[in-house]
């Protein structure tokens, strides 16, 4: 079994946490040019943020000279980052962040190999942070620092990976303000195009200037987009990032939402990364594609003798994705939201299957050179957080390889309704959790989350997860008020 290990990489801390904390780092000649060359630029302030729970950038502005010093000395953020929700209430449920320790600050370290320039920020300067507990320790629920532990066990079993990711999001002619004044009701809300017109070059022609946008600008500002069209539905596009190590891609995809948000303001625009905006419309996806390399670099997913080029590797890889995905699924569906996407015939799946070439399946295995074969993760939608799902993916699929789990044949045709899940039992008896809270709750019972990723962290995350579905049993809906208001 791949047992869970607390992480023992310290950073030299030379005294407890304060605003002047000193980590004592040296740097290599490329991080010290960074340094130089941001002291050398003409802003003022440099930006940096850190990444919470629901995989929101978390951030402020500092000058250059406190980006000089926090550059080698760290930075003291507050712990409330982790100890509140997307809407900035704070969670009366967690043991490690909460009043009981006065939201005291954490310390962190400016992560100098994610420098990027914003360009539609007159070239702003922009860094990603880590985030540590008093003793120097990764957090353990720090999203970057979870994946990063996931990679060094990777490393370890002598693999890497290479991540992709692609996002579909609906775009509106709205703006916070207007979508507050309609109280987001669907049939009030614009949308950016009308009807459905998936792959459509027409479409691009009429948002133009925007499309280009999206497509140079988030490029220019390091985040590479492979490709960029419309999908089905109205004023929804479809966004491919270009494949890097998963630290990277989990970053890349981090950014390209809040990038997204920023270039949308300039043109009057507003997207959402929902999983389901619409019950009548498909959801948003945020699928991954992902395999693993040996330390040459060389993709160990391929097997030419194999009938379907699938090595005994990646067949372990994928058994262990659909063994773990029930234990840990609110890393791939973390909202109340996600669990509407799951619906039969909207291209999203609803049984933990696998197919080659088959979008009704959870895994689709992707056929091609001893270069591309790859797992596409589609039970993520888009409204996951990067860190954890890319963490959960490569894990549950080390699972599987560690313990030589056996796959069981796959899905050809459709993996709805009275098909055979890749489990061998039936679709309804394999189906995924429901909603939230069953997710939640599975996962925080489960033996198999807490050996991949540690109880600290499977702690923390669950209770949030619960704390969201609280919150969403004590509100009202704009349903209920319409079906009962005048007829109950």
């Amino acid at each position: 079994m791949l047992k869970y290990r607390p992480p023992q990489t310290k950073v030299n801390l030379n005294h407890r946490l304060n605003p002047n904390l000193r980590l004592g780092r040296r740097f290599s000649t490329k991080e010290d040019k960074i340094v130089q060359d941001v002291l050398a630029s003409n802003k003022e302030m440099v930006k940096l943020a850190a990444v919470d729970i629901d995989g929101v950038l978390r951030g402020k502005y500092i000058s250059k000279e406190k980006f000089k010093s926090a550059s080698k000395g760290g930075l003291a953020f507050c712990s409330v980052v982790f100890g509140w929700d997307c809407a900035d209430v704070l969670y009366d449920n967690t043991k490690t962040v909460g009043w009981h320790m006065g939201y005291k600050d954490f310390p962190t370290k400016i992560d100098l190999a994610t420098h990027s320039v914003i360009p539609w920020e007159d070239n702003q300067s922009f860094f990603l942070m880590d985030v540590y507990d008093d003793n120097g320790v990764p957090l353990e629920y720090c999203p970057r620092s979870l994946l990063k532990r996931v990679m060094e066990r990777t490393s370890k079993q002598g693999f890497g990976a290479l991540v992709g990711s692609e996002y579909e999001f609906f775009n509106y002619k709205e703006t916070p303000q207007s979508l507050k004044s309609k109280n987001y009701v669907g049939s009030a809300v614009e949308p950016l195009t009308p009807g459905m017109f998936g792959y459509s070059i027409n479409r691009i022609g009429k948002n133009r200037e925007y499309f280009k946008a999206i497509a140079e600008q988030i490029t220019k500002s390091g985040i590479p987009v492979e490709g960029l069209h419309t999908e089905t539905g109205p004023g929804v596009f479809e966004a491919a990032i270009q494949y890097s190590g998963a630290v990277e891609a989990a970053d890349r995809a981090t950014l390209f939402k809040s990038h997204i948000k920023d270039i949308a303001r300039d043109f009057g625009i507003m997207p959402t990364f929902m999983a389901k905006p619409s019950s009548s419309l498909p959801g948003c996806g945020g699928h991954l594609h992902v395999n693993l390399t040996d330390k040459n670099g060389k993709n160990v997913f391929y097997d030419e003798k194999d009938p379907d080029k699938m090595s005994d590797t990646f067949k372990h890889f994928l058994a262990g994705q659909i063994h773990c995905a029930p234990h840990i699924l609110p890393m791939y569906a973390p909202t109340i939201n996600s669990y509407k996407r799951f619906v039969e015939g909207y291209w999203a799946p609803t049984t933990v299957t696998w197919g080659i070439e088959n979008r009704t399946v959870s895994l689709r295995v992707i056929p091609g050179s001893s270069k591309s074969m790859r797992v596409e993760v589609r039970l993520p939608g888009a409204d996951m957080n990067p860190y954890f799902a890319i963490a959960a993916s490569i894990a549950s699929g080390l699972y599987g390889i560690a313990n030589k789990l056996p796959l069981k044949p796959g899905v050809s045709g459709t993996a709805y309704g009275d098909a055979r899940s890749a489990s061998g039992k039936s679709s309804e008896e394999d189906r995924l959790p429901r909603n939230l809270y069953e997710a939640a709750d599975k996962m925080n019972k489960s033996k198999i989350a807490r050996e991949m990723f540690g109880d600290v962290f499977v702690d923390h995350f669950t209770a949030t997860r619960h704390w969201e579905w609280r919150q969403y049993q004590a509100s009202v809906s704009n349903w209920e008020i319409e079906r009962y208001f005048e007829i109950i």
